[in-house]
């Protein structure tokens, strides 16, 4: 064979071989996404199987941009708010639940994505990092447990015989809990700096709006503490026989 066909031809091979090689995952995404949306649906079901949230949004993401009025537009929402729930993405979650919320406020699964909105703003208003060194927190913004807790309430009294229902219920109780101690935090920094007008008003916050709280006697003792400091025997006594019918026990009570 002539020398020079024979190096072309090695030539022509390593070059057939190097792009078989070289297909990126651009090209095979590009080459799913031509095959359709249930192509693309079953990759982002199998991420979702697999626990690969991150890479169950992108594909969901792209597939909701091409495809937003599909027969799969809605199942395909619903799964990504669950991967941006799970990968923490709090404002692309939000905004594809309000979004699903505004188009479909009679779908049957409506009352799936209310629940999962309050999820999404609780999971905003924890700290893990903190929560796993045991660091209390309690002071910090409390706006994303607001929230979470208003989204929660709208589930039950809009769809009480809801599946999520009872669930709801039960982190009610845990934000209630967060919010009160909260106000009680920031209560007893102002203590601290003998503002304690504004300390006993958050006590009487607690004392409001969160009666079933595990927070209402230390709410109760505070404000007979700054009631006293303010000179207000009234308010202090009236305060001192709530909190001796309630909590007995109390060394405020005796």
């Amino acid at each position: 064979m002539n020398t020079r066909v024979f190096s072309k031809s090695i030539l022509i091979s390593a070059a057939l071989v190097l792009s078989a090689c070289s297909s990126s995952p651009d090209e095979e995404d590009l080459a799913l996404v031509n095959q359709g949306p249930q192509a693309l649906y079953d990759r982002a079901k199998e991420s979702l199987t697999n626990g690969n949230f991150n890479a169950a949004a992108t594909t969901l993401s792209a597939l909701d941009s091409r495809y937003p009025f599909g027969p799969l537009s809605h199942q395909v929402q619903l799964d990504l708010i669950y991967s941006y729930y799970k990968t923490s993405n709090t404002d692309q979650a939000l905004a594809t639940i309000d979004r699903f919320l505004r188009l479909n406020p009679n779908h049957s699964d409506v009352d799936y994505v209310q629940y999962m909105r309050g999820l999404v703003n609780m999971d905003a208003d924890a700290n893990v990092f903190q929560d796993l060194i045991g660091i209390d927190r309690s002071d910090r913004d409390p706006s994303k447990a607001r929230e979470a807790f208003s989204d929660f309430r709208q589930l039950l009294e809009k769809y009480p015989d809801s599946k999520y229902a009872a669930d709801a219920q039960k982190r009610m109780m845990f934000i209630k809990d967060r919010l009160a101690k909260y106000e009680l935090a920031i209560a007893r920094y102002y203590m601290k700096r003998q503002a304690y007008v504004a300390a006993a008003n958050r006590g009487q916050y607690v004392l409001e709006y969160f009666p079933d709280s595990p927070h209402l006697r230390e709410a109760l003792e505070l404000m007979v503490e700054c009631y006293d400091q303010l000179n207000l025997p009234e308010l202090k006594q009236s305060t001192l026989k709530t909190l001796k019918l309630n909590f007995p026990d109390s060394p405020y009570a005796s």
